[in-house]
């Protein structure tokens, strides 16, 4: 073990003296990069954005924009780090910094006003300039010409190619977002001397084995699976941690402490994906946007529920691995693996067992994940299902809890439903399955009337509340309307 150091706007900075549960966002404030904000400390307003260097897709290595409020610092431990602050050029003593392009452009088009959240839009939008396939529609590197003066591609793509889901989320609007759109539409594609998109060219650092410790409690990131189980069975208090999204949150906002907390994210035996000729493999410590990335759209129904898994800073690290392993209800993925037919690999210390994910979840955030044990992996069967949708009802488009969730698979052939797949969250103390419904649906036929019977069994699944979020009388006429729905959607231009 060597001490623990990130490499921070390219200098080396010990993490020493930081308590193990000091979040990367307080780590990088106390050392004088004050750009890195706190707004909200639970991933959602995106004032705490930073870089880090990670994987890459279709180079070496990318830039990936994450919630520096929600990581511990512990958890970059031999990673590099971009802050705002670290974007700009510096020249030589005594003359100005020169502003990066994406700073250029959000201070040139008025991109903001009181200021407190533009450094983490700056580091969301950074991460977008250097994703290697965005949309070759801007200028050529070094032109003058405007290249944000085009029309949008269409609602959510620049004529650059610039994605604006990478500011799904960066919650600030205080100037109205119109300018701040305007800066991400008229970036440019870095030039050949732009240091930043150079190292895109070499390999990220490489995962480091970990043994942070202060004031009695410890951080640890194994360099093995084998040896992170060991550690399980020795420390069953431990907390266990991929992308910290959760417990972040636990420890900002509830002050949770851990005496040993266990990372797996960087485990090479939890991050494959793999294609295999009955199923698809999914390494539980891969981050969604790993997955979304890596699939390539040959999981329609995984397809349809990223863009709605709350925003793309959490999305680039946050695992299928913690939100199931949290139990939680209201999890997005649950419903969509239920409908899938997913299973669950564990793993601990005396071997693995594949587990249904409809035998999975217990109760109220428990499961049959024993003690030790961890999730390796998530296995959807193959062939998929072809008709398929993810409906999530919540108050914001975008980045949001939901109020219900629900996945369809079904196959329908010569309109009869032969097979159908429906998972549901927020109805109950557990995501579950529809199983009245998919008994009404299998083997009838799919047309109006037969829907119609099935979507009023649908509507009295589970044993949906009232809370803050919708009443139970609104969630159950939620769960009916999204069958009517993907009725709708299927036969729409069919003629009866």
């Amino acid at each position: 073990m060597t001490e623990a150091r990130i490499t921070v706007n390219g200098e080396d900075t010990p993490i020493s003296p930081a308590a193990p549960h000091t979040t990367a966002l307080d780590f990088l404030r106390e050392r004088g990069f004050t750009g890195t904000k706190e707004g909200c400390a639970e991933g959602e307003c995106g004032a705490c954005s930073v870089l880090v260097a990670r994987p890459g897709v279709d180079k070496p290595t990318d830039w990936v924009a994450v919630n520096a409020c929600l990581l511990p610092a512990a958890a970059l431990d031999g990673q590099e780090v971009i802050t705002s602050e670290g974007l700009a050029t510096v020249g030589e003593p005594g003359t100005p910094a020169t502003l990066h392009p994406v700073q250029e452009e959000m201070a040139a088009r008025g991109g903001s006003q009181c200021g407190y959240c533009t450094p983490g839009f700056i580091c969301s939008m950074a991460s977008e300039y250097y994703r290697p396939d965005r949309r070759a529609h801007a200028a050529p590197p070094g032109s003058t010409e405007p290249a944000g003066s085009a029309e949008p591609a269409d609602a959510e793509h620049g004529p650059n190619g610039f994605d604006l889901h990478a500011l799904s989320g960066n919650l600030c609007r205080c100037t109205g977002y119109r300018p701040i759109r305007d800066a991400a539409f008229a970036v440019g594609t870095p030039t050949e001397e732009d240091p930043l998109a150079r190292r895109r060219e070499q390999s990220p650092p490489a995962p480091v084995a970990t043994e942070y410790a202060q004031g009695g409690a410890v951080f640890l990131r194994p360099p093995a699976l084998a040896e992170a189980l060991r550690l399980l069975r020795e420390r069953p208090d431990a907390v266990v941690v991929a992308g910290s999204t959760d417990w972040g949150v636990e420890v900002n906002i509830r002050s949770r402490r851990a005496d040993c907390v266990v990372a797996v994210d960087r485990l090479p035996e939890l991050r494959e994906l793999r294609v295999a000729s009955g199923h698809v493999e999914i390494g539980a410590a891969l981050t969604l946007t790993e997955i979304e990335r890596g699939l390539g759209g040959r999981v329609p129904l995984l397809t349809e529920l990223f863009p709605q898994f709350a925003s793309r800073l959490i999305r680039n690290s946050a695992t299928l691995g913690g939100n199931l392993g949290t139990g939680s209800p209201i999890g997005d993925s649950p419903p969509a693996l239920l409908a899938l037919d997913a299973s669950v690999v564990l793993a601990d210390a005396d071997g693995e067992r594949e587990v249904p994910l409809a035998d999975y979840f217990t109760g109220y955030r428990r499961s049959v994940r024993r003690p030790g044990e961890l999730i390796r992996a998530v296995r959807v069967p193959l062939p998929l299902s072809p008709v398929v949708a993810f409906h999530k009802i919540a108050k914001r488009r975008f980045d949001d809890i939901s109020s219900v969730a629900v996945a369809f698979a079904l196959d329908i052939e010569d309109g009869t439903v032969r097979k159908a797949r429906i998972g549901l969250g927020g109805v109950a103390a557990t995501p579950v399955r529809a199983l009245a419904v998919e008994a009404a649906l299998e083997g009838g036929p799919w047309e109006a009337a037969a829907v119609e019977a099935a979507a009023r069994v649908l509507e009295t699944q589970g044993t949906p509340m009232d809370d803050h979020r919708a009443s139970a009388g609104y969630r159950s006429a939620m769960l009916g309307q999204s069958l009517l729905k993907l009725y709708a959607r299927t036969t729409e231009g069919v003629s009866s």
